[in-house]
């Protein structure tokens, strides 16, 4: 890929070749060859011999300039250095350690001499109860759009589309950061109280530190279901990642790390479904480049622009990889095309989107697209520190049956080490162990790390942020006080939406509903699930999600079903022995899935069964009555069957007198000269007595019809 420093390359190279020969940036290379009028505006642009020397000439130039200037300077400093040697102790200046502790000491002395101010705090307190309640909302931190809405008392749905009025693309499990909550919160009249914390206070000292440390990029792969995300990365890490999920499709977000060049990168391997918009989003908010695979044979797909769409909102560089490269029928330009109309010009288009043709299956281009990952890294601003609390990012939690709650997180600052105290969201812990993605135990994380930390109290939300702090007692102060700040406001918020939803289920009317347990093996598929059945529309028949938990089916999950008329579906878990037997003596249904789009397709077909099966008529015969006959107990009409034929069990007959619909009923008997029959067909005479209905008339049409059921649309 590279050549060794000093060769000399035959015929043209590209522009990245010839940085990293020149250790200088591709970047830098590009500007200089623009600002002498040549057109390039990649990495992967070639120069030709003429090109290359105008660099090399252009860099001996500058190499010069800054030789002479240095000189200047350097005499300038000879100069002053001996005046600055005889300048007097009292001048000089303190070494900064010593001018901290002045300040320090400064600031004690002040504080000292200021008054107490405990009746304040009563003031405040009266001032905060004599304002509106129902106008003001505390949190302690972001919460999702369901959390939200309860808090608020208004339906997911119209914040949702408070969001896409202003370009937003939010799902309602989703958690909003907090510019965002502010804004929606403004927009329905209320004023956002957030409730700080010790660890708020933590993070804002550290803020003042020195960055001393480059963390590796964090790059998501994106794209639509089977373009080959997850094959890309497995051959990038060398390992079997597609083989061991089912159905080939990723369930649960991963991040990866490998080393290319000298240099990490991080890996977020998002779900490609379309039911895991959530999940995928989530990783566009911790990444700073968006890999977006494309199939080149099929060109861009529903997912590919929900994607796009994605990292665009999330702000973050997007390279796209044109998989499968390798098959015939590949047709790079059509990608290009496609995506050009989506605001993706290629950067051999004059655009600024790089497109690396690849093959995840043969490596072919994998090496380029490394390449390009960390060309563009060097345009984004990575500098962290290593010094400090550690805080970053839940990517996902589960349970497992031997180390209890686990959770994959990002470092984003300072350094997690086994043995710190932290807290993410509603919960907290302290580090057992932690492990790397190849499941080997580590003892610290450094920034753009991604591990898996064990022995949370509770399992945290995916999309909360962590921090460390500095004891246990800390940590469950801050917790509790989230919990209660949260129960407080999601219960005012439920009775302040009671009186709402009781008066838009009566205009509404009485509309049927599929009371649902879920349970799961992860957060990131209880969500993806629970996204994608509120997303599932009928003006008949809904589903409704009464629990939804994270485990196994425990006995508890059935008699809740039971209650509520429901169904228990599990998601790739098991029901243990007292949950199975209790389901079958009450007949509870269980359904178990392992993938997700079978899942809604189950929900479907028993949403479906809920519904008021709907009929059509068929016609299957006609008769013209050519007389009336008086018998005891009614008339008879005597009847010519005319078309198909009449059937004693027809479903519904008519009777037809000027074109209207005199009567609609069944046949009461059916003769043929004085034998009862099953049926008459065309052609023949019979004696027609219809139920309840005696008025029939000399012309009159009876038709006979076979109701046939059509399948309930949702």
């Amino acid at each position: 890929m590279a050549s060794g420093t000093g060769k000399k390359k035959k015929g043209p190279v590209q522009i990245r070749e010839l940085a990293k020969e020149l250790g200088i940036s591709a970047k830098t290379i590009i500007e200089i060859l623009q600002n002498e009028g040549y057109d390039v505006k990649s990495p992967f642009n070639k120069v030709n011999r003429e090109m290359e020397q105008t660099v090399r000439k252009k860099l001996n130039l500058v190499k010069e300039e800054s030789k002479k200037e240095f000189e200047q300077k350097k005499k300038i400093y000879e100069s002053i250095s001996a005046s600055q040697q005889k300048k007097p102790r009292r001048f000089k200046k303190k070494p900064d350690k010593e001018r901290k502790e002045d300040r320090q000491k400064e600031r004690e002395r002040q504080i000292k001499q200021k008054p107490r101010t405990k009746p304040r705090k009563k003031e405040k307190k009266q001032q905060v109860s004599k304002e509106p309640e129902e106008k003001i909302i505390r949190i302690p931190g972001p919460v999702s759009v369901k959390e939200l809405a309860t808090i608020m008392g208004i339906e997911p749905a119209d914040i949702i589309k408070e969001l896409l009025s202003i370009g937003y693309i939010a799902t309602i499990n989703q958690t909003l950061p907090m510019d965002m909550i502010e804004l929606i919160a403004e927009n329905f009249g209320y004023e956002l109280r957030i409730e700080e914390d010790v660890v708020q206070e933590e993070v804002k000292e550290e803020t003042e530190e020195e960055l001393d440390y480059e963390r590796p990029p964090i790059v998501t792969v994106m794209g639509h279901v089977d373009h080959g995300k997850t094959t890309l990365i497995d051959y990038i890490r060398k390992s079997n990642i597609a083989e061991k999920e089912e159905g080939k499709i990723t369930q649960r977000i991963g991040a990866y790390q490998v080393e290319f060049g000298g240099k990490k990168i991080t890996f977020i391997d998002t779900p490609g479904h379309e039911a895991f918009t959530a999940m995928r989003a989530r990783g566009a908010q911790v990444t700073d480049i968006v890999i977006l695979v494309v199939d080149a044979r099929e060109g861009v797909k529903e997912q590919t622009i929900e994607a796009l769409n994605h990292a665009k909102a999330a702000g973050v560089k997007i390279i796209v990889a044109m998989n499968k490269m390798d098959l015939p029928d590949a047709d790079p330009e059509k990608v290009k095309r496609q995506l050009s109309e989506h605001g993706l010009i290629p950067d051999d288009w004059g655009g600024d989107t790089i497109f690396v043709p690849i093959s995840a299956k043969t490596g072919m281009g994998v090496d380029d697209l490394l390449d390009a990952i960390l060309l563009v890294a060097e345009e984004i601003d990575r500098r962290t520190t290593t010094r400090g609390s550690a805080k970053g990012v839940i990517l996902e939690s589960f349970k497992d049956k031997g180390r209890g709650n686990l959770a994959t997180v990002i470092v984003q600052r300072g350094t997690l080490r086994v043995g710190d105290i932290v807290v993410a969201g509603l919960t907290y812990g302290k580090v057992k162990a932690m492990y790397n993605d190849r499941e080997d135990r580590v003892k610290e994380a450094l920034p753009g790390d991604p591990v898996l930390v064990q022995n949370f109290e509770e399992l945290p939300r995916p999309g909360d942020r962590f921090e460390v702090v500095k004891d246990l007692r800390t940590a469950r102060e801050i917790t509790d006080e989230r919990k209660s700040q949260l129960k407080e406001q999601l219960a005012r918020g439920q009775k302040m939406s009671l009186a709402q939803r009781i008066m838009k289920k009566i205009q509404e009317g009485e509309i049927k509903e599929l009371p649902l347990v879920i349970k799961a093996d992860n957060h990131g598929v209880l969500e993806a699930i629970e996204d994608m059945i509120s997303k599932i529309k009928s003006t008949k028949v809904r589903p409704v999600v009464i629990h939804s938990g994270v485990g196994n089916i425990t006995e508890s999950d059935v008699m809740l079903a039971e209650a509520s008329e429901g169904v228990v579906i599990g998601f790739a878990v098991k029901a243990d022995k007292k949950a199975r037997d209790y389901a079958q003596s009450a007949s509870v249904p269980m359904k178990f899935h392992s993938i997700i789009y079978h899942l809604k397709e189950d929900i479907e077909n028993m949403l479906r069964g809920l519904i008021e099966p709907e009929y059509r008529e068929e016609l299957i015969g006609k008769a013209e009555v050519k007389a009336v006959f008086k018998v005891k107990g009614g008339r008879v009409a005597g009847s010519y069957v005319i078309e198909g034929v009449i059937p004693r069990n027809a479903d519904r007959v008519k009777v037809i007198r000027d074109g209207q619909v005199v009567y609609e009923g069944k046949i009461e008997s059916l003769k043929h000269f004085q034998d009862d029959v099953s049926e008459v067909k065309a052609g023949m005479e019979c004696g027609i007595k219809l139920e309840k209905f005696n008025d029939v008339k000399v012309g009159d049409i009876i038709e006979a019809y076979r109701l046939v059921e059509v399948k309930p649309e949702l």
